[in-house]
């Protein structure tokens, strides 16, 4: 038999039912109460009381109590009760009285004029574009593109006519005195007929050249002007790789009509790259500083800068596959221009150092014919009387193994080595004679003119 407990099952309920009307009230009054919290914490992070802390970022105190209306108050969301004007100042101790937009704006504007920006400013306005008109020569020939072979037997009679025709070229430079002197590449301004400067506030004037070097491929010219700006000179020698580098100049200048110039940037890749140089080309590109910043066809010749705005480098080239840039520039370090250009307003020209030493590379049928063993080095087969080499004692039949604790093999090797070195300097020739080593010392000086 099943006892009835219909009492107890019928109070259950009725507690049951009690604890949930109670829990619905009881969830309410905490929500109430965390919402509650939650707003004096923000109200206190705004800095609305006493003794508040710094004041929320102003495009989240934007977002959560309003924009700037056109009257000048912010619209409160949160109920009206204190508005405040929009642009007013901050109270040294953050009591929000306004100013959320005009700080943000401030903010805003102090990060976007970083280290790029000024250095930009400060190089910018000495950035040049160069215009030049140049002569090439051409000539014409009535047989050159016919395939009969009777007109390839009467061109060797009829060679043509050769005449000059007027191209353009454009490149860059920077002023780096404010006397007038402009920097810029030899290949900018190679065979100029004329020669226009433009600068970036639309002055254009004369260039005139007063020197170049095809071996360094660089190109000094002056331009008569006053008030002119000056781009600061910095010191390569403590490049890090790594560190911004920004490239300057007028790529393209011909199509965007205007000479104020480009900004790219990037970082410096490496430093005292040695390239090797086009067989066709008199230019030894050493030491040169790599970048990846973009350098682009016009900008030959304009200012590599870093980020204390102070020129560290001419851009002179690129590699590319199709012309365009693929983040390999590289710019002749700034410590060489400033030798250059010193030696160029002081002499007219870069003095050339001489030695006075003929040489030969020993090739199997040198070494067979001389007996000599190892193939390494350098045959000294000519001096000249009364030249350096000669005072130092080189004779002809000398080995020079290395120049300056590098090995040679080749005489564009030795020529490489030697580049850079000005009159007084001294090199050092680590040589073989008869089998024995000795150490020769050279002071070089100018060389004579032909």
């Amino acid at each position: 038999m099943t006892r009835e407990r219909p009492n107890v099952d019928r109070a259950t309920r009725e507690l049951q039912a009690r604890r949930g009307r109670i829990a619905v009230p009881l969830a309410t009054v905490l929500f109430v109460a965390a919402f509650g919290l939650g707003a004096l914490a923000l109200h206190a992070w705004q800095g609305g009381g006493e003794g508040g802390t710094a004041p929320l970022p102003d495009a989240a105190a934007e977002a959560l109590f309003g924009a700037a209306k056109p009257g000048g108050r912010v619209e409160d969301q949160r109920g009206g009760q204190g508005a405040r004007p929009a642009g007013g100042d901050a109270d040294e101790h953050g009591d929000g009285d306004g100013g959320g937009s005009v700080g943000a704006g401030v903010g805003i504007e102090r990060a976007r004029r970083n280290a790029i920006v000024a250095a930009a400013e400060r190089v910018g306005p000495a950035v040049v574009s160069i215009s030049v008109t140049q002569i090439r020569y051409v000539r014409q020939n009535p047989f050159a593109w016919s395939n009969d072979p009777f007109d390839r037997f009467f061109s060797r009679f009829f060679p043509g006519r050769i005449y000059g025709e007027e191209i353009s070229n454009l490149g860059s430079g920077v002023i780096i005195d404010a006397r007038g002197i402009v920097v810029t590449n030899e290949h900018v301004v190679r065979e100029a007929k004329e020669i226009k400067v433009s600068l970036p506030d639309g002055r254009t004037f004369d260039g005139t050249l007063i020197s170049s070097d095809p071996t360094y491929d660089l190109a000094v010219l002056r331009i008569e002007a006053e008030d002119l700006p000056e781009a600061p000179v910095g010191n390569t020698d403590d490049l890090m790789v790594g560190e911004w580098a920004i490239a300057l100049g007028n790529p393209f200048g011909f199509l965007l009509n205007t000479y104020r110039p480009t900004v790219t940037v990037g970082v410096i890749s490496a430093t005292n790259r040695d390239i090797k140089a086009d067989e066709h080309s008199d230019a030894i590109y050493k030491e040169m500083i790599q970048t990846d910043a973009a350098i682009n066809p016009g900008n030959s010749g304009g200012p590599l800068v870093n980020s204390l705005g102070e020129v560290i480098g001419i851009n002179t080239f690129i590699f590319s596959t199709a012309g365009g840039s693929l983040g390999m520039g590289f710019a002749i370090p700034i410590n060489t221009v400033v030798r250059v250009v010193r030696e160029i307003l002081e002499f007219g020209r870069v003095r050339q150092v001489w030695i006075g030493i003929r040489v030969q590379e020993i090739t199997q049928m040198v070494a067979n014919y001389f007996g000599i063993r190892d193939r390494r080095g350098l045959l000294v087969w000519g001096i000249e009387d009364g030249s350096p080499a000669d005072r130092a004692g080189v004779q002809v039949g000398d080995i020079i193994r290395a120049v300056d604790g590098e090995p040679v093999s080749r005489a564009a090797e030795a020529q490489r080595l030697i580049f850079g070195a000005t009159i007084g300097d001294t090199i050092e020739l680590a040589m073989e004679r008869e089998g024995r080593s000795r150490e020769v010392r050279i002071v070089l000086e100018e060389a004579r003119p032909d």
